[in-house]
């Protein structure tokens, strides 16, 4: 910026003093040359032309002619010496003495500062350039608010010194710009200006609402995959040690409709084809086997053990026949059952009329009168996936003397003629011993049906 403009301020403008009135000059006087504005010792050269007529050496001779302006005389008066003090002028105001100069107050009336000088316009014009308000009211409503803050007009400082103090009335204001740092899980916006907003760190609450979730996560997942090795487990058959050491816990751990069910229904199982249902009428307490074979029977199965015997008894649905089931847990492995069962296959043992099954007669039900006489046909299965043996007795409920028993096998073969295989007590006996064998089956986990031959 020039130097006028450091001198914007009033209190560094000096007063121009108002110019002396001048004297009318007098008729026939030369006007003399204006002196420059200054220091009157101020010495002012002036050209003197060259005398026309002295020739310059070496060229001809002009022709005279008449002077255009006098040439005005030389002053006769000498120079002042060097040092000396000028004479005093009657027509300027004597000089002031040397010594600090204090500016006198401005006259009364005047502005405090010229507004007509380049250096107030200059130190001036910041303000129209910043003051958005002026030239927005000039394009319009439009335009953009002013700042709310605009710097101060005035001289810069110079390097190196304290920046001036705000004028009274202004608070201070800061030496950059400042940006409030946007609150946290707020991105800033891009391109903005201020200072780099410091890095986003998850709080507490943050992290610990992330574990819980990681950790759910986790435990759902783990619930699943067990559910699902669980089912793969479950839906895997089980191995035929597992099924057989279960098959001997199973009647105390299995209800007792389930091994041996209230009614039991047998498509197609009378004679004929015709459909049979059975209807239970007592069960008897677990117990041992002593009481439950004939004597032959009761040697023939005692290789096996006993380990506890269940009993119940049915009625047909004319209640004209009887039947009791029996289910003997027994204490051999798997090859003692295979064992047996090849026993009573190949000896005939479960077709003998001395090795028949004893009936379970209770009292007060149609099967009271159930005894040895009445026993009319039988069947006994050795089971070999379990450590089961299923027999099953049939008999007339009034109470008749049957004198020729028939094995069950032989009463349901076509064409049979016995009053076993007319009156349907073998197919009773058969289906009977069929599905208890079968519920004891499913109780302990084994998908095998019957495979070994009927004794």
């Amino acid at each position: 910026m020039s130097t006028d403009a450091e001198f914007a301020d009033a209190r560094h403008i000096p007063p121009i003093p108002p110019q002396p009135p001048r004297r009318p000059a007098p008729a026939g006087t030369p006007t003399p040359m204006p002196e420059p504005d200054g220091d009157p010792q101020t010495a002012v050269l002036r050209r003197v032309p060259a005398d026309p007529s002295v020739p310059a050496p070496g060229a001809p001779a002009a022709p005279a002619a008449p002077a255009a302006h006098p040439v005005p005389p030389r002053p006769t008066v000498p120079p002042p010496a060097a040092g000396a003090q000028p004479p005093a002028r009657p027509d300027r105001a004597p000089a002031a003495p040397a010594g600090p100069a204090t500016p006198p107050p401005p006259p009364t009336g005047r502005p405090t500062t010229f507004r007509d000088t380049a250096a107030f316009h200059l130190a001036n014009s910041h303000g129209l350039w910043s003051d958005t308000r002026a030239r927005g009211a000039d394009r319009g409503t439009d335009a953009p608010p002013a700042p709310r803050n605009p710097a101060p007009a005035g001289p810069p400082a110079a390097p190196g010194s304290e920046p001036p103090a705000p004028p009274a009335g202004f608070p201070p204001q800061p030496s950059w710009p400042t940006t409030t740092p946007p609150p946290p899980g707020v991105a800033p916006t891009v391109g903005a200006p201020g200072r780099r907003p410091p890095a986003l760190r998850p709080s507490p609450r943050l992290l610990g609402a992330a574990a819980c979730l990681v950790l759910g996560i986790g435990l759902i997942g783990g619930a699943a995959a067990g559910g699902w090795f669980t089912d793969e487990a479950d839906a895997a058959p089980p191995s035929a040690e597992a099924t057989f050491a279960k098959g001997r816990e199973v009647w105390h751990n299995t209800p007792v409709d389930r091994l041996f069910p209230r009614t039991v229904t047998g498509l197609a199982a009378g004679p004929g084809g015709a459909d049979r249902t059975w209807t239970r009428i007592a069960v008897s307490p677990d117990s041992g086997c002593g009481h439950a074979y004939d004597p032959k029977l009761a040697t023939a199965l005692t290789r096996a053990g006993c380990v506890r015997l269940l009993r119940a008894t049915y009625a047909d649905a004319t209640r004209s026949g009887v039947i009791t089931v029996g289910a003997q847990i027994t204490k051999a492995d798997r090859p003692g059952m295979m064992a047996l069962n090849t026993r009573f296959s190949t000896k005939d043992l479960g077709t003998r009329t001395d090795h028949l099954p004893l009936p379970y007669a209770a009292k007060g039900t149609p099967a009271e009168d159930f005894g040895r006489a009445q026993r009319a046909s039988w069947t006994v299965r050795i089971l070999t996936d379990i450590p089961v043996v299923v027999y099953a007795v049939s008999g007339f409920a009034d109470g008749r003397t049957v004198t020729e028993p028939q094995p069950a096998e032989a009463a349901v073969r076509p064409g049979a003629t016995t009053a076993p295989a007319e009156s349907g007590l073998g197919h009773d006996a058969k289906g009977l011993a069929d599905r208890v064998g079968t519920d004891f089956r499913k109780a302990a986990g084994s998908s095998t049906q019957t495979t070994e031959a009927p004794s």
